[in-house]
C-alpha cells in the first residue's frame, strides 16, 4: 500500500455486491489535563527511538520543549520539523524529502487542522505511524484517516484517504482551553452536524461513508451521543473556557468535538451540512474571516430547512446561545448578492455528499433552503439576541 492511492469506496465495495458496514478507528485516544507531559511514556508502546516533531514556529516555542523533554525521558529523540502553514502537495513533499535518510520511525504532528492533515499525509508517504496532538478543538479532524489537500493559495483541491488511522491522538485539555472560546465553539458547529448528517446517511441505502462502506449502528449511536453532549454541556463549557477554566463540562465538549464527532462523521457519513459548509470557502470574505465549524453551522441550518426538520429551532437556539452564526449577515453576506449565492449553490451541487439527502437537491431547492435558513436565523436572533455571537466576533 505504500505510496499507492487508497480509495476506501473502491477497496470495500465490490461491483454487484451489497456494501458492507464498516467501522474504522485509531488505536488510542488519550485526553486530559497535562497529558502532554506524558507523550514519551505513551509512545513507548510504539517501540520507537526517533520521532519527527512537526509544528509551526510558534508551536515549537509553546509546546515543543515540553514534548521533546517528555520524549527524551523515554529514550526517544525528537527531530524538529517546521510546518510551512499550508497543507499543500509542495509542503508535504518538502517535509518528506527533509525526513528521508534521518531514520525517523514516527511522525508527531502538533497544531491545528491543516498541520494535522499534512502530518497524516507525510506519515502515509513514509509508511510510518502518525501521532496527532491537536492544539485546538475547532474541528473533528484529529481522529480521522483522511486529509484535505489545498493549493498553495489555500483552495481545497483534493481529499486523500489512508488505510491506517493515527496510532495515537493525544489531547491535552489545558492546551485546548488556552486556545480560547471561539475555537471550542467552532468545533461545536462541526460536531453538531455529525448526528443530523448521520441519521440521513443511515436512512439512505445509497450512502457510502468515508470509511468505504455503509454506516454502522455503532457510529450512529456515537453521533447521537455527540449531539446530546453538545446540548447538555455546550454553553457551560463555553463559559468555562471564556474564564480560562478546565472542568468536566469542558472535558465532555472536547471529547464530543474531537472523538465522538470524528468517529461519527467518518463512519456515519456526511450530507448537505458539510456540502454547504465546505463550499463557503469559495467566497473569499467568508474564507478569510470564518472557521470551518462556523461555516458548517450555516450548512446545517440549510440542511434542516430542506428537511423541514422539527429540530431546526432547537439547533438554531443552541447556536445562538454559544455564538455560532445562523444567518447570512453574520458571515458578512447579504441575500442581495445573487452572484455570490449562485457561486455557493453551484459549488455545493458539485459535491457528491450533497446528494446523500433523501430528497433531490437542485439549484432551486438549495436556494430556498439557504434563504429559509437565513430568515429563520434572523427570527431567532430577534427573539434571543446575538450577544454570544457579537462577543466572539467583535
Amino acid at each position: 500500500m505504500k505510496g499507492k492511492p487508497y480509495l476506501p469506496r473502491q477497496f470495500y465495495v465490490q461491483k454487484g455486491e451489497t456494501s458492507p458496514r464498516i467501522f474504522a478507528a485509531g488505536q488510542r485516544y488519550i485526553q486530559g489535563p497535562r497529558v502532554i507531559n506524558h507523550v514519551g511514556h505513551y509512545l513507548s508502546l510504539l517501540d520507537i527511538t526517533r520521532a519527527g516533531l512537526m509544528a509551526s514556529i510558534r508551536g515549537h516555542k509553546v509546546l515543543g520543549t515540553e514534548i521533546s523533554s517528555s520524549l527524551d525521558n523515554s529514550g526517544i529523540t525528537a527531530i524538529p520539523l517546521i510546518f510551512g502553514g499550508e497543507c499543500s502537495l509542495s509542503e508535504i513533499n518538502s517535509q518528506v524529502d527533509a525526513m528521508l535518510g534521518q531514520d525517523i520511525s514516527c511522525l508527531i504532528a502538533t497544531g491545528g487542522g491543516k498541520l494535522i492533515d499534512a502530518g497524516r499525509a507525510i506519515a502515509f508517504r513514509l509508511n510510518i505511524p502518525a501521532v496527532i496532538i491537536p492544539t485546538i478543538a475547532s474541528t473533528d479532524a484529529p481522529c480521522s484517516a483522511l486529509s484535505a489537500i489545498y493549493s498553495e493559495k489555500g483552495v481545497l483541491e483534493n481529499i486523500e484517504f489512508y488505510p491506517q488511522h493515527p496510532a495515537m491522538v493525544i489531547v491535552d485539555t489545558d492546551v485546548i482551553v488556552d486556545a480560547g472560546e471561539r475555537y471550542l465553539v467552532s468545533g461545536m458547529g462541526d460536531a453538531m452536524a455529525t448526528w443530523y448528517e448521520a441519521r440521513i446517511c443511515l436512512t439512505n441505502p445509497k450512502t457510502i461513508t468515508a470509511s468505504g462502506g455503509r454506516p454502522a449502528l455503532a457510529s450512529c449511536a456515537i453521533s447521537e451521543m455527540c449531539a446530546q453532549t453538545l446540548y447538555k454541556y455546550g454553553e457551560t463549557a463555553a463559559i468555562a473556557v471564556r474564564g480560562r477554566r478546565n472542568d468536566e463540562a469542558v472535558e465532555h465538549i472536547i471529547e464530543a468535538n474531537t472523538l465522538l464527532s470524528g468517529l461519527g462523521f467518518e463512519n456515519s457519513g456526511l450530507a448537505l451540512a458539510h456540502a454547504v459548509g465546505n463550499s463557503y470557502p469559495e467566497i473569499q470574505i467568508v474564507h478569510q474571516n470564518f472557521m470551518h465549524g462556523e461555516m458548517v453551522a450555516m450548512g446545517l441550518m440549510a440542511q434542516l430547512c430542506m428537511e423541514r426538520s422539527k429540530d431546526l429551532e432547537k439547533v438554531a437556539s443552541f447556536f445562538a446561545q454559544v455564538g455560532l452564526p445562523i444567518h447570512l449577515g453574520q458571515i458578512l453576506l447579504s441575500t442581495k448578492e445573487q452572484d455570490i449565492l449562485n457561486l455557493l449553490i453551484e459549488a455545493t451541487l458539485d459535491k457528491p455528499i450533497a446528494h446523500n439527502m433523501l430528497m433531490p437537491v437542485t439549484h432551486e431547492s438549495l436556494r430556498k433552503a439557504i434563504l429559509d435558513a437565513h430568515n429563520f436565523g434572523l427570527d431567532i436572533c430577534k427573539k434571543k439576541g446575538d450577544k454570544a455571537y457579537r462577543r466572539l466576533h467583535k
